[in-house]
């Protein structure tokens, strides 16, 4: 996630979770227990690559898909790809392998599924369909490659969940977030987007793949609904205007709101659209985003919000390119923060809600240097423009 940054966050070191009345939910009671959410043996332990052999599944059942953090049906082209690839793995002398943990083939199978895929790639006619397919592809291959090894609601390996630690929280219910995600941050481990819908839930924060019709759609028809006016986009865009928080409310009005948080004008809640992927990824993920605004209202850029958040926790593990980039959840902390400021918001609770995205934070990044401990493995990483960041 990209941000404008001026003033640091406050996160600590220790890891306590003081909402007790206002988040009392552990994340373990959002959902019932599910096929592929039993975690195999804990690989971590090894510097080898895990390889994870296919286990014949046709296909990627609804339960499983929606396990993952998901809230549409499976899309078409994701179920075409894992069929191909298991329509693939009977007619070729070679099992379906994969290596690491994000869901990439190796062995034989992938020197034969290269050939296939790229021939298939060139074959497309344009570049929307280029860009379905191989997002589709690389969205199969990981889930494929993540079954029995990556616990379904956190993203992390069976010896690394966490779980058990994360608090949930309900979001002001006049607010909604969109997380619009690079497939190649799809499961990938120190992703911190997965964090909202963890804490928030997926109503109030929802996933949506770049390149996915059927993600892309669901949230475009939610956008018209709410109306132009109740849609941002927290991105630092050096080409066009971009406006405060501040600036960007001003101009909602407010009715009841110590008991009855409804809006004055209109019920539909306000949309957040943080772009999660990396800074090369998220230039194309933009562009994308203000065709598809384009298209529903004629207008040339959409709205763009600029923060006052600095670098996160999560920076010491992953650090940012520069100072004015962080990571997806201290975008959406330094959001509620900002919003809270404001009197029309102030009987919201988005401080306390912000305090549970920042806890979960801390949890992720415990549980990512655990895993560098054990596995011997530094946890800092070379920091770059880091005079900046810190």
């Amino acid at each position: 996630m990209l941000i404008f940054a001026t003033r640091p966050l406050s996160f600590i070191s220790s890891f306590h979770f003081p909402l007790q009345q206002f988040c009392n939910n552990t994340i373990t009671s959002m959902n019932s227990s599910k096929p592929f959410s039993t975690i195999a043996a804990d690989h971590s332990s090894s510097r080898e690559p895990l390889k994870v052999e296919s286990n014949g599944e046709a296909a990627i059942s609804l339960q499983e898909w929606r396990g993952w953090g998901t809230t549409s049906t499976v899309p078409s082209m994701v179920t075409q790809v894992v069929e191909d690839l298991n329509m693939l793995e009977k007619n070729v002398d070679a099992q379906m392998v994969f290596g690491g943990n994000h869901g990439k083939l190796s062995g034989d199978f992938k020197v034969q599924e290269d050939k296939k895929h790229r021939a298939k790639y060139q074959s497309l006619g344009d570049s929307e369909q280029k860009l379905q397919f191989f997002s589709a592809r690389q969205i199969a291959c990981r889930v494929l490659g993540s079954r029995g090894y990556l616990c379904q609601k956190c993203w992390l390996c069976s010896g690394d969940c966490m779980c058990s630690k994360l608090i949930t929280c309900p979001l002001w219910n006049r607010m909604r977030f969109w997380l619009y995600m690079h497939p190649k941050d799809f499961l990938r481990q120190n992703n911190t987007g997965k964090l909202l819908w963890q804490v928030f839930g997926v109503q109030g924060a929802t996933l949506c793949l770049y390149g996915i019709t059927e993600h892309e759609d669901m949230m475009w028809d939610a956008l018209k609904l709410a109306g132009k006016d109740k849609v941002w986009c927290l991105y630092p865009n050096k080409n066009a205007p971009t406006s405060s928080v501040k600036d960007s409310m001003a101009r909602l009005s407010f009715a009841n709101v110590e008991n009855h948080p409804e809006m004055a004008d209109g019920a539909h809640p306000l949309n957040f659209i943080l772009i999660d992927g990396t800074w090369s990824n998220s230039g194309a993920m933009f562009s994308r985003l203000k065709d598809r605004y384009k298209l529903m209202w004629g207008e040339e850029e959409i709205p763009c919000i600029t923060l006052n958040t600095g670098a996160s926790l999560m920076h010491k593990l992953r650090p940012q390119p520069s100072w004015d980039r962080t990571c997806t959840a201290a975008a959406a902390i330094g959001l509620l923060d900002e919003l809270h400021d404001l009197p029309n918001f102030v009987s919201y609770g988005l401080d306390k809600q912000a305090k549970a995205l920042e806890d979960a934070v801390e949890v992720l990044f415990e549980a990512l240097t655990t895993r560098r401990l054990r596995m011997g493995r530094s946890i800092t990483r070379k920091q770059r423009h880091n005079r900046d960041i810190f």
